[in-house]
């Protein structure tokens, strides 16, 4: 069985006498992908931010490779890579000369050109980093995040403002990078960004974790029972079955024909997140800072050794 990168066993975290992290534990085993979702205020952000070292929790016991982030050395930074929602300004300088700088804060850095070409820079690489795409300053983040070879990659809503074609070029690059080993923990807004990249999720909710498990199984059988929809008598109507090509050989014989309209719907990671957080909660991926810790929130990137 694969060891476990991260462990975490009722972690909490309060503001003013008040939890927004709440009796949460879950692990991470070594080489998985793991996406922690929940809607704006949810806790995902302090959680997060307390593996990360950043905050000190309330109660609970963590160990990230190895260690207590609250106590660990600069030592430990270094097998950390961290790519935040926002970077800082690079514009200055080149594709290269901006990952050649960041790769003298570590002691083993990886080669600066290996790690160009792994991010799809490598025409871009003498190129001032003002003068790319969106997409492309964000691989320049995720170089930066990965030049010190780190065993375990925070990724913080990571393909924010991308557009659909420059998205799936990301996940691309991000499912190399797994497929490499390196251990990654995923917050993203975007529910089909996480059933795509990640083994398992987590889904909190008012600093409680709501659910936990493979992409495929998140919720229970319950959540995954099929819907039928057709359209009979002018009218839509659906109706939820685990047994949906029954249920559609039924309805046929009963009107003596395929209804108009007749469609399998089977629930999504996005379905079951819905129903779990509620229709109303904003899913919109414009503020990645929990509501509830802005203030408090850290700025720049991960200090290095």
């Amino acid at each position: 069985m694969a060891d476990n990168v991260v462990q975490v066993r009722n972690l909490r975290k309060e503001y003013g006498g008040r939890a927004v992290v709440d009796d949460v534990s879950f692990d991470i085993a070594r080489g998985e992908t793991f996406a922690l979702l929940g809607p704006n205020g949810a806790g995902k952000s302090t959680t997060v931010e307390i593996l990360e070292g950043f905050r000190r929790r309330t109660a609970g016991e963590i160990s990230v490779l190895g260690a207590d982030p609250g106590h660990a050395a600069l030592s430990w930074r270094a097998r950390l890579g961290v790519v935040l929602q926002s970077s800082g300004e690079l514009g200055a300088l080149t594709v290269r000369e901006n990952v050649q700088q960041f790769a003298g804060f570590f002691p083993r850095p990886r080669d600066v050109d290996e790690v160009i070409e792994a991010v799809g820079l490598t025409p871009q690489a003498t190129t001032r980093v003002n003068k790319l795409s969106g997409g492309q300053q964000r691989r320049v983040d995720v170089a930066l995040g990965i030049i010190g070879g780190p065993e375990l990659l925070f990724l913080d809503e990571p393909t924010t403002g991308f557009d659909p074609q420059a998205r799936r070029e990301f996940w691309t690059m991000i499912q190399g990078l797994s497929d490499g080993g390196t251990t990654i923990l995923l917050t993203t807004h975007y529910l089909e960004e996480a059933a795509q990249l990640a083994d398992r999720v987590g889904i909190i909710v008012g600093g409680r974790l709501q659910a936990i498990g493979p992409v495929d199984t998140i919720g229970g059988a319950d959540a995954r029972i099929p819907l039928v929809r057709w359209n009979e008598g002018g009218r839509a109507h659906e109706e939820r079955t685990a047994e949906p090509g029954r249920f559609v050989a039924g309805l046929v014989a009963r009107l003596g024909a395929e209804p108009a309209g007749i469609e399998i719907v089977r629930p999504s990671l996005e379905d079951v997140y819905l129903e779990m957080v509620g229709y109303d909660a904003d899913p919109a991926p414009d503020a990645s800072t929990d509501a509830a810790t802005t203030a408090a929130a850290p700025t720049g990137k991960v200090p290095r050794s």
